[in-house]
């Protein structure tokens, strides 16, 4: 009790019976900072050490050193009144909280932390819960658990196909998949049928089918139908899909049906793998190419299609609480007129942008596969760039794109972190 009434002494506050103690004109922060060393150094919490400030408590626990804001504290209680656990939603009215508010007493003890407030409402909070989901336990975790690969490391782990009817019958068979899909950012399904038909029952058995300018499923050969290079026999350099969509399509699927001719294997290059690297060798690169935002443009006007899209965005897209790496936009057919910086910076760009297509362009980055009829591709077209070999003869491909939150829904459901 004499620590309570040490603190609200402090503060000015009154104590339990109803007597506002005198306001003492000296700074308390040195003296609530030694009350909060005196609870840390409690027996009961060998492995807690916590300290308050006049904003916020600096709380140890294990290896984590979390500093925890007193409104952030407040915002995110878990009690029955300001969370419901049914629906996993928030029920306090942020807009509600004193910004200046500050707690009335502290307390720590192995597992928990107990904060009452100045109306007397009860917050606690598990130590597990803090360490994982304060700002310091975030900048260490991982998002997306990820094996970057170049072709020999990708070949070396024989990353297995998934049987076409094991992934559309159980939930074995599409949590393995998944788990090679969101591993490598690419996945194979075999003994498939060769029509479209079938390929759309495979996609929508991860996700919903993102319908775009292209229609749902999309299904061509070399006719030119549509206003782009893929659309013809030529080669197609390493690219990601849709840069010119303010938010690109996340998967892609690829399915040959028939291919009388010679040529035509698909390469599939790591972007994550190649960023890494210009990571590692020159940060500045790095940094820029992830600050810079660009324009990538559409424009079509072939038969009675007629689109113009444009999509803003840097080449590298990361979190910056941990600078971890979720999107690359890298088309160099669609990029359009760089006009987004100025004069001072456009040199560098390029030198990072070059730095990052040399990583991208080694040949030992590079994966070639032949698509076949009956087995189906998977590509994350946030991480991994795909291209193709000029080819002879009558080529059918059909697939389609799928929305990303789907996926990594149906991963979830499954158990799997992503």
């Amino acid at each position: 009790m004499w620590c309570q009434r040490l603190v609200w002494l402090l503060r000015g506050q009154r104590g339990s019976t109803g007597r506002r103690w005198p306001q003492l004109p000296r700074d308390p922060e040195p003296v609530l900072a030694a009350l909060a060393r005196c609870h840390s150094t409690a027996p009961a919490s060998p492995c807690c050490a916590w300290q308050l400030h006049q904003d916020h408590l600096e709380l140890r626990y294990g290896s984590t050193v979390m500093r925890l804001d007193f409104v952030w504290l407040r915002d995110h209680c878990r009690s029955a009144s300001c969370y419901n656990a049914k629906t996993s939603q928030r029920s306090l009215d942020t807009a509600s909280v004193d910004l200046g508010i500050q707690p009335q007493a502290v307390r720590v003890d192995d597992t928990t932390l107990f904060l009452t407030w100045p109306d007397g409402h009860v917050t606690r909070y598990g130590l597990e819960w803090l360490a994982k989901n304060s700002y310091e336990g975030q900048k260490q975790q991982v998002m997306h658990p990820r094996i970057l690969w170049n072709a020999e490391i990708y070949r070396q782990a024989q990353v297995p196909s998934i049987d076409c009817r094991s992934f559309l019958e159980t939930d074995e068979g599409l949590k393995e998949f998944l788990q090679n899909f969101l591993l490598y950012g690419i996945a194979f399904v075999e003994n498939v049928t060769p029509t479209k038909e079938d390929t759309k029952i495979l996609a929508e058995r991860v996700s919903i089918i993102r319908e775009t300018i292209y229609g749902r499923m999309w299904y061509f050969t070399s006719d030119f139908s549509r206003g782009d290079t893929a659309y013809t026999k030529l080669a197609l350099d390493r690219h990601t899909d849709t840069t010119y969509f303010q938010e690109p399509c996340g998967i892609q699927v690829f399915h040959c049906l028939k291919h009388e001719g010679t040529g035509g294997r698909t390469l599939l290059v790591d972007g994550f793998h190649a960023a890494e690297q210009v990571l590692r060798q020159a940060p500045e690169h790095f940094e820029l190419l992830a600050k810079v935002p660009l324009k990538h443009e559409y424009v079509e006007n072939v038969g009675g299609c007629h689109n113009h899209m444009i999509g803003v965005g840097p080449v590298l897209n990361v979190y910056p609480w941990n600078n971890e790496l979720y999107l690359i936009r890298y088309n160099n057919y669609d990029r359009a007129v760089f006009n987004t910086v100025p004069h001072d910076v456009v040199r560098r760009w390029y030198h990072a942008h070059r730095a990052l297509t040399t990583e991208l362009r080694r040949p030992d980055n590079e994966l070639w596969v032949k698509l076949k009829p009956g087995k189906a591709l998977f590509v994350d077209n946030w991480r991994v760039l795909h291209g193709r070999e000029a080819f002879t003869g009558y080529r059918q491909l059909c697939g389609c794109y799928l929305t990303r939150d789907d996926v990594l829904n149906t991963a979830r459901l499954l158990g799997l972190q992503a």
